[in-house]
């Protein structure tokens, strides 16, 4: 269970820092949804303006990481590692449209800018920075992977094969 909520603390963590793009400590509430939808979230509009509002009580239109943190976690799942890696692998699959098994950042920006039109091209271009670290322009399974988790993909091979096919 610790390892679970470790695993989720880090997920929300590196979503929050890639969102973060000021580096301010704070992220904007309207790209919340931006952030579940990138984790693979469902969540309710309703509610997640609720929690909002009581985690943004001052109406300032910014949540730092603990207020993130009680937003994010009430619509994360209890997943195992396994279904975790797996939906991933198959949310990059839908991405990587050719099935070349990697996604151009060019791809990843589109997409990125597709779930959130309030997103700059500066914030997006940041975000874009902290993915593709070693300026290939292209990010595959395990860039994908670290960056939605915030955990280096040799977890991986801790598991039978058949969870990972290659790509």
């Amino acid at each position: 269970m610790e390892d679970q909520d470790a695993q989720k603390m880090a997920i929300m963590r590196k979503a929050f820092q890639m969102f973060d793009t000021t580096k301010c400590g704070y992220i904007e509430t309207i790209k919340i949804s931006t952030i579940l939808n990138t984790m693979g979230q469902l969540f309710d509009d309703h509610e997640l303006t609720t929690l909002i509002k009581k985690n943004d009580p001052d109406n300032s239109g910014r949540v730092n990481f603990d207020g993130f943190c009680n937003i994010a976690s009430h619509f994360l799942e209890e997943d195992d590692a396994e279904s975790t890696q797996q939906e991933l692998k198959e949310a990059f699959r839908l991405y990587d449209r050719e099935g070349n098994g990697y996604i151009t950042t060019a791809t990843l920006k589109e997409i990125l800018g597709a779930l959130d039109d309030n997103l700059s091209s500066r914030d997006l271009d940041g975000i874009i920075a902290e993915i593709d670290t070693d300026g290939s322009g292209t990010v595959d399974f395990d860039e994908f992977m670290e960056m939605m988790t915030g955990t280096n993909c040799n977890i991986i091979h801790h598991y039978p094969k058949e969870y990972f096919p290659t790509i």
